[in-house]
């Protein structure tokens, strides 16, 4: 199953896919009805057995992702001549000066909407960055690993895991152009960010060890997203080894406090209240830990801001997938109600993969009221 899996991905999907034991594992997990395959795997399981999506799982999702062969040619070029002469260094801060209201709007309107946007200004960077002599062209190297950066997240948040790889993958690679080991590091957690949601714990591990490499070199929060992605990579091994994820953790969050540099890049940990609190949860949820999960869901939610929008829509699914393990299924069917109308809303396919996670957990009262109220709403999707 496994050689087939692998068989029917394109060649930059074959790419992220993890080694043949990770897949092998991943399987196992699947079959033994633990949760359900996200993509890429539903569509290559369609794939394999020729079989539409809503035939093989149940649940319709989201039709982004295509399985085809993909790289960077893909990303088109901007629909203007290019760029000669000489390329002004005030171009720098215009770009960079920009990054903060894209990452506002990204938590308001989700990443349907954003994404034309910083797809033009990300391919005009590359474009400026040919035409540029150093030391512009270092600047622009810089500014392009964090457009890069925010539209693989932002593909990666609409379900599009095709294109989240290339653009991440690029932005590794300007920021080894830039020589800036802050920049490579942070380049790499968003490797790892990206491996979280191919459920492969161990690359996950891997880039974000890779991040720390020069640790005396990095900045506080560079340092911290780098120590988070690593708690969740251990959160996904069979060990399930909580101590070490607090550990992991509790460093990131001793860090917190001492961020004071002026990068306009990878700023979750000051935009997002209880930063690391969200990421310790997350991980409870995957450690099977809901009572303690759902404590700390409770104490997020309730100093949220709602200008976050869709965030705060995943905080609330996650917490609903930990309040129906323990079970309380009213709170789950009231959260999951609300929530949907921000899945909508935003276009963000994460959300839509959390409420769909929320079943799994619901198994022993999926036959009571609440139960079939539930399988109502998420069919909805």
């Amino acid at each position: 199953m496994a050689r087939h899996l692998v068989e029917a991905a394109g060649e930059e999907i074959r790419n992220l896919l993890p080694g043949r034991e990770s897949v092998i594992r991943n399987i196992k997990s699947w079959e033994a009805g633990a949760h359900q395959p996200k993509d890429p795997y539903r569509l290559l399981y369609c794939h394999v057995f020729d079989l539409e999506e809503a035939d093989l799982f149940g649940l319709a999702e989201p039709k982004h992702l295509a399985i085809v062969d993909a790289d960077l040619s893909t990303i088109e070029p901007t629909p203007y001549p290019p760029h000669h002469g000489p390329v002004a260094p005030e171009l720098v801060m215009y770009f960079l000066e920009q990054l903060p209201g894209h990452y506002r709007a990204d938590m308001w309107l989700g990443p349907r909407h954003l994404i034309p946007t910083v797809a033009t200004q990300a391919q005009l960077i590359r474009e400026l960055a040919q035409a540029a002599d150093a030391p512009v062209r270092r600047g622009l190297l810089g500014a392009g690993v964090a457009y890069a950066a925010l539209l693989g997240w932002l593909y990666q948040d609409a379900g599009d895991i095709t294109h989240s790889g290339l653009w991440r993958s690029l932005a590794l690679d300007m920021a080894h152009r830039s020589q800036d080991p802050q920049l490579i590091s942070y380049a790499l957690t968003n490797k790892a960010m990206l491996a979280v949601d191919l459920e492969d714990g161990h690359t996950v591990v891997d880039f974000a060890e890779a991040a720390m490499a020069e640790e005396r070199k990095l900045c506080p929060k560079v340092r911290i997203l780098a120590l988070v992605h690593q708690a969740h990579g251990h959160s996904m091994q069979p060990t399930r080894d909580k101590d070490l994820v607090d550990r992991l953790l509790d460093q990131a969050a001793d860090l917190v406090d001492r961020v004071d540099d002026e990068h306009p890049w990878g700023n979750a940990c000051r935009r997002t209240l209880g930063y690391v609190d969200v990421q310790r949860a997350t991980a409870y949820l995957r450690l099977g830990a809901h009572r303690e999960a759902i404590a700390l869901w409770d104490q997020i939610l309730g100093t949220a801001p709602e200008s976050a929008r869709r965030d705060n829509g995943v905080f609330w699914a996650r917490q609903a997938s930990a309040l129906a393990a323990v079970p309380e299924p009213e709170r789950v069917v009231e959260i999951a109600s609300a929530t949907a109308s921000i899945a909508e809303g935003t276009g963000s396919a994460r959300l839509r993969q959390e409420l769909k996670a929320i079943p799994r957990r619901a198994t022993a009262w999926a036959g009571t009221a609440p139960g079939r109220e539930l399988a109502e709403i998420i069919s909805s999707f």
